[in-house]
């Protein structure tokens, strides 16, 4: 082969090399590109409490995508956001908390992302909420005084808050297809329907005289009100985990224990339970201790992992515990 036959061969084997580069590159910033486009525009949901982030994506679905911020096993009265999630609040569509000072820690924040333009659903707000305030016994009463947010422990008023939820994605969250969201509404209601129900029977078989309720801090209050239960009194004396017990609020406390016959406390199980041993100690250990998922999901795979699961697992362990309280541990 000839020197300038050879050169000819290299020169086209360079070219063809450079046109299938060239081409690749081509390839390559399309797909970049067209993934970048396709995250921006991407509806995005922000949702404070991973109890209202599971209810949300049954109504949402796959039309956007949301974003939880509180992890399985958190307290919701205690979490707090880095600053990625403080700043994806303010990048949202639409912000979801619980409100009526639940998350005491990322208020600010979620009144920071309003304030910048971003819209905002306190839920809690907006399903009828119970008021309580601490009688003469230890125990809540309706009526005046600070607004209860524990209103999940109710699943009618989740049923009721979903079809508000799915009345703001479809308001604030461009993008998302109506009937879609609607129709995923209204199969979760279905089943939400079903828990009520299931919940209904399960508590009838709880005696009336066992119907009393003890826990680490004032939570079932919505609870007891739909399905007919007395709440005696709290380890803490309040709505939320962050404030502590005085020795007279124990001692008031196991005094209505005792009057009561009630000798099971419900702990929450993201929260230690160090106060309730307290009472077990305070009645000659004759309390039985009994750990719900009461204010927050487990992980995957924890038996409370859902809404429906958690309160599935709640009531299935309240109804035992109330029904063998007086058996002590």
């Amino acid at each position: 082969m000839s020197r300038n036959a050879a050169h000819r061969r290299v020169r086209v084997g360079v070219a063809r090399l450079r046109r299938l580069i060239v081409g690749l590159l081509a390839l390559v910033t399309v797909a970049a590109a067209s993934g970048c486009t396709t995250g921006e525009d991407r509806p995005r949901i922000v949702v404070t409490t991973n109890i209202l982030g599971d209810i949300t994506r049954r109504i949402v679905g796959d039309e956007a995508d949301v974003t939880v911020l509180m992890k399985p096993g958190a307290d919701p009265h205690s979490f707090g956001l880095s600053a990625v999630q403080a700043a994806a609040l303010e990048r949202a569509d639409l912000v979801v908390h619980n409100g009526l000072g639940l998350e005491e820690n990322v208020l600010r924040h979620v009144d920071a992302a309003r304030e910048s333009g971003v819209a905002t659903f306190a839920v809690g707000e907006a399903v009828g909420p119970l008021t309580f305030r601490t009688s003469d016994d230890g125990g809540p009463t309706v009526g005046e005084g600070q607004p209860d947010p524990h209103f999940w422990t109710d699943p009618d008023r989740v049923r009721r808050a979903t079809g508000l939820l799915a009345d703001q994605v479809i308001e604030h969250v461009g993008g998302v297809d109506e009937g879609t969201i609607r129709a995923q509404a209204g199969r979760y209601a279905g089943e939400l329907a079903d828990l009520t129900a299931w919940m209904e029977r399960s508590f009838e078989r709880v005696p009336e005289e066992r119907r009393a309720l003890v826990t680490n801090h004032h939570v079932f209050g919505y609870l007891a009100d739909r399905f007919g239960l007395r709440v005696i009194g709290a380890v803490v004396p309040s709505g939320t985990t962050l404030a502590s017990p005085s020795s007279s609020d124990l001692r008031s406390l196991t005094e209505a224990m005792e009057q009561a016959g009630v000798r099971t406390v419900f702990a929450d199980s993201s929260q230690p339970t160090r106060l309730a041993e307290v009472l077990r100690t305070e009645l000659g250990g004759r309390v039985r201790v009994v750990r719900l998922h009461s204010e927050s999901l487990t992980a995957e795979g924890g038996g409370a992992d859902t809404y429906l699961r958690m309160m599935r697992a709640n009531t299935a362990a309240m109804t035992d515990g109330l029904t063998a309280g007086a058996d002590g541990d």
